[in-house]
């Protein structure tokens, strides 16, 4: 728990990780990501693998965010910048459906990681679980 991360991973060596594509490179990142190394995590590397999967390999949604909550559970990947555990809860957001979109689920995530309960969003779609979320209020109806 105490050790301290060595290396940040970014969506590239991820992608190569989870698709085996291209072997040579893929066999690199499991180099790394399967190591003893302790590594950081962002939530902008999920954002950005997620997106990749889906969009260039067209890798289904459900598998899409059960690949990403395996990674999350190596004990030598630690998050940075944010909560494993909270990112994960996210992640589940997203799995029934496209209506959760990956952004908005840790945008979520980090509104309840910082104590803040409320998120200004236009988008109908986003996740109101623990938090409000919605327009501001106009300012000249109080």
């Amino acid at each position: 728990m105490g050790r301290s991360v060595k290396a940040l991973v970014d969506a590239s060596l991820l992608v190569r990780y989870l698709t085996g594509d291209p072997p040579h490179l893929a066999e690199k990142a499991a180099q790394v990501l399967d190591g003893e190394e302790t590594l950081g995590i962002t939530e902008v590397a999920l954002v950005e693998t997620a997106y990749v999967l889906e969009s260039v390999y067209g890798v289904p949604r459900k598998e899409v965010v059960d690949a990403l909550l395996a990674l999350l559970q190596k004990e030598n990947l630690k998050a940075v910048g944010g909560d494993k555990d909270l990112w994960m809860r996210a992640l589940l957001l997203c799995r029934p459906s496209r209506r959760v979109s990956f952004g908005d689920a840790l945008i979520w995530a980090a509104a309840l990681a910082s104590g803040v309960k409320r998120v200004y969003t236009l988008d109908a779609r986003f996740p109101e679980e623990e938090i409000a979320a919605g327009p501001p209020e106009d300012p000249g109806s109080g």
